[in-house]
């Protein structure tokens, strides 16, 4: 082997080692499955799944109605439950696992549809994790590091994994001119997505028009109709979900938009570093006016940029359509320009040893610039990726006693939210609580519901009547008898509360208190 050979062999192995130890990471994480987000609506979807398969009702409330929670991985994490007896919990770190791996190898076999060298799909990797801004941020369907750590568990990190490989199943469907079997089946599977996580749908949609649209050759019309009808299978799909009416969602807005308007901030701070994928964008563009990566990517921030001048903030989402594109082709032109340069290096060192080399054709842009450009190249990806593994840091926390780690990285750490396991002991499954907001998040993970929903909720009909009932509950001025009756109306048999955070106070007889748990928060029963 040349020593160009040696060094690009090592180079790659490397790159290998380091993305395997981040893997190894986040399985390390899945054991702790730190508490953070949605997690709690995701427990109580498997709980209600768990209990009643065919109609489980809503998940946070006892109501009987439809909820896009119900996707089909969701039913089969709850069928998997009700058959093992395994706790929501355990079932979830079984999920975790399998969006792990889905992910993982939807990232490399994605990767090697746009490249033949070894390097690009664990840089890519690295660069998906890492490539984001010097401000932590985290959010579900967005795969930095510290984000995916607490959100692995989700149906967005399954539908993430399942769309790189149907952007990768399609790209070599596209270019193969494949049966018919092969377009019925990426019909379902884009329906699965939209299904499992809507915006992860979005994303995946426009990533498959990119893919469609990038195509080289053009596809015949043969397979454009071949494609035409796996999609109109997915749409049939998507209509005959029985959990929930998909296309009810598209009307759907309202409480979303205010939630998603941080989406819109500090886009520097959280995404800066995937600059550095724009720029290899732009080089691909000079190569390729229709390349699938550069029209992804403008795809997806024409979508963000619309929706945060439109107001429509939910439409946020669809970021990662921009942020992926943009952090593969920083991992692909860089593993390309890095190995045309050792290449290059290697082949002068055997043309000097053996004869003199005789004149070569004229060479590409790529291969003229590649030894000029592969060390600074490389360079300032290495120090992107350390900028944004620096900011992540603290994600070693959730594996790691926090007393073990260095004071820097330590300082980081975030701890996760504590959870209300504390109050199991006395609260059964199907008993209905009053809580505010927040412990309205994680309560109906052990099985109970609450009167309003933690979350939006558009399937249920009186959301706005029982958000209504909790705020005057716990309002300073709501008189006794008031707060008595909204307990009665909704079959209140516990209250959770914050000493002086409003509602019938300690001493009232229509309470009695249980036990105190995290925070100081108090567990009542309603005895009157």
């Amino acid at each position: 082997m040349t020593p160009g050979g040696r060094s690009r062999s090592h180079w790659v192995w490397g790159l290998r080692a380091v993305a395997g130890i981040v893997a190894a990471l986040l399985l390390a994480v899945v054991v702790r499955l730190p508490w953070a987000g949605d997690l709690g609506i995701h427990a109580a979807t498997i709980e209600r799944l768990r209990h009643d398969p065919l109609h489980p009702g809503d998940p946070l409330v006892d109501a009987d109605v439809p909820s896009p929670y119900y996707s089909p991985w969701t039913v089969l994490l709850g069928c998997l439950a009700k058959a093992t007896g395994a706790g929501a919990f355990g079932v979830l770190r079984f999920a975790a696992v399998v969006g792990l791996v889905l992910l993982l190898s939807g990232i490399w076999h994605f990767v090697r549809t746009l490249t033949k060298r070894r390097a690009a799909p664990p840089l890519a990797v690295l660069c998906v994790l890492f490539l984001w801004g010097p401000a932590l941020f985290a959010w579900s369907g967005f795969l930095g590091l510290n984000s995916l750590a607490l959100t692995v568990s989700y149906p967005s990190t399954f539908a993430l994994g399942l769309s790189f490989h149907l952007w990768a199943c399609l790209r070599k469907a596209l270019r193969a001119g494949s049966g018919w079997g092969v377009f019925l089946g990426l019909g379902v599977l884009w329906a699965t997505v939209l299904l499992t996580h809507q915006f992860t749908g979005v994303v995946a949609s426009l990533g498959a028009a990119a893919m469609l649209l990038g195509s080289r050759p053009w596809p015949s019309r043969a397979t454009l109709c071949r494609l035409g009808v796996g999609a109109a299978l997915g749409l049939l799909v998507l209509a005959a979900w029985p959990y929930y009416s998909f296309f009810d969602l598209l009307g759907a807005g309202g409480d979303l938009e205010q939630i998603h308007r941080s989406l819109y901030r500090d886009l520097l701070g959280r995404f800066g570093l995937a600059f550095l994928g724009v720029a290899a964008l732009a080089l691909r563009f000079r190569r390729d006016r229709r390349d699938p990566l550069v029209l992804f990517f403008a795809l997806g921030a024409v979508v963000f940029a619309a929706g945060g001048l439109s107001g429509h903030y939910s439409w946020g989402r669809v970021l990662p359509a921009a942020l992926i594109p943009a952090q593969v082709a920083a991992a692909v032109e860089v593993a390309a320009v890095v190995g045309a340069a050792g290449a290059a290096g290697a082949a002068r060192a055997v043309g000097t040893a053996l004869a003199p080399l005789p004149t070569a054709p004229a060479r590409s842009p790529r291969r003229v610039l590649a030894p000029a450009l592969a060390p600074a190249l490389a360079c300032a990806l290495t120090a992107a990726l350390a900028v944004g593994a620096w900011a992540q840091a603290g994600t070693l926390g959730y594996v790691f006693p926090r007393g073990a780690l260095p004071a820097a990285v330590a300082a980081k750490y975030r701890p996760p939210w504590p959870g209300y396991r504390w109050i199991t002991p006395w609260v059964r499954y199907g008993d209905v609580v009053m809580a505010k907001t927040f412990p309205a998040r994680q309560i109906p993970a052990y099985g109970a519901y609450t009167v309003a929903p933690g979350y939006p909720d558009f399937f249920l009909p009186d959301e706005v009547a029982r958000e209504d009932a909790v705020r005057r509950y716990f309002a300073p001025g709501t008189p006794r008898a008031e707060r008595v009756e909204v307990l009665r109306r909704y079959g209140v048999r516990w209250v959770v509360a914050y000493p002086g955070g409003g509602g019938l106070g300690e001493g009232d007889p229509a309470l009695r208190k249980v036990a105190v748990g995290v925070r100081g928060q108090v567990l009542y029963r309603v005895v009157g």
